[in-house]
C-alpha cells in the first residue's frame, strides 16, 4: 500500500482525462522530437509564482529553472556542482533558446530573509544561508532612506536582485557571445503575486513597468 498524496493522485487523474487526452498529438511528438522551448524561465521554487500558469504555457513551451529567490550565481568553471549554472548551460548550448528571463515576485522568502536574516539557521547545513550569500555584495550596497515602507524595501530589493542576476547571467561566455551576436536576448520580470500584475524591465534603464 502507498502513501502518495491523495490530491496529486486526484489531479494526475484529472491531467490525463482532460489535458492530456485534449492534447495527445502535441505529446506524441513532443516524445518522439524532443522539446525546443524558445525561452528559458528563472523562477523561484516558491508555489505561488509558478512560471507555466502566469504565462498560460503548456508542454514544451517553457525550460524552467527554479531555485530559492530566482538566482543565477557569478559563472565559476570549477569542480563544485552547480545546478542552476547547469540548467543555464543545457538551455543555451544544447536546446538554443532564443530569450531568458528572470523572474522574481513580491513577498520573496528568499529576499525577505537577506534583508531580515534570522539569528540561527533553518537546519544544520545552512544550504539557504548559503545559497543567499550570493546576495550579499548588493546587500551591502543596498541603502534605505528611512522612508520605504518595509513592503516597499522589500520590491526594491527583489528587482536589485533581477538586475544582477541578469549581470551575472553576461558573466558566462557564450551568453555575452550570444547577446553580442543578437541570438538570444536577455529579459527581466516581476510578478506581484497579491494583484497578478506582471512588471517587465526596461533593457537601457533597468525601470520596471508594466507592460
Amino acid at each position: 500500500m502507498h502513501t502518495f498524496p491523495k490530491h496529486l493522485l486526484d489531479g494526475y487523474r484529472n491531467f490525463i482525462e482532460h489535458r492530456h487526452e485534449a492534447e495527445r498529438q502535441k505529446y506524441l511528438e513532443l516524445a518522439e522530437k524532443g522539446q525546443k522551448p524558445a525561452t528559458m524561465i528563472i523562477a523561484c521554487c516558491d508555489s505561488r509564482a509558478a512560471p507555466e500558469t502566469i504565462f498560460s504555457c503548456g508542454p514544451g513551451e517553457l525550460f524552467v529553472i527554479r531555485n530559492v529567490a530566482n538566482l543565477v550565481p557569478p559563472f565559476e568553471p570549477d569542480s563544485g556542482q552547480h545546478g542552476t549554472s547547469a540548467a543555464i548551460e543545457f538551455g543555451v548550448q544544447a536546446l538554443k533558446v532564443q530569450n531568458i528571463v528572470v523572474m522574481g515576485h513580491g513577498r520573496c522568502g528568499g529576499i525577505n530573509a537577506t534583508l531580515n536574516p534570522l539569528a540561527e539557521p533553518l537546519a544544520p547545513g545552512d544550504f539557504i544561508g548559503k545559497w543567499l550569500e550570493l546576495l550579499k555584495p548588493i546587500r551591502q550596497q543596498f541603502t534605505d532612506d528611512g522612508l520605504m515602507t518595509s513592503g516597499e524595501r522589500q520590491t526594491a530589493f527583489e528587482r536589485i536582485s533581477i538586475r544582477n542576476s541578469i549581470k551575472n547571467l553576461r558573466g558566462f561566455p557564450y551568453i555575452a557571445d550570444l547577446e553580442r551576436q543578437k541570438k538570444l536576448q536577455l529579459h527581466g520580470a516581476w510578478f506581484d503575486i497579491s494583484s497578478g500584475e506582471l512588471w517587465v524591465m526596461d533593457h537601457k534603464t533597468g525601470e520596471f513597468a508594466r507592460p
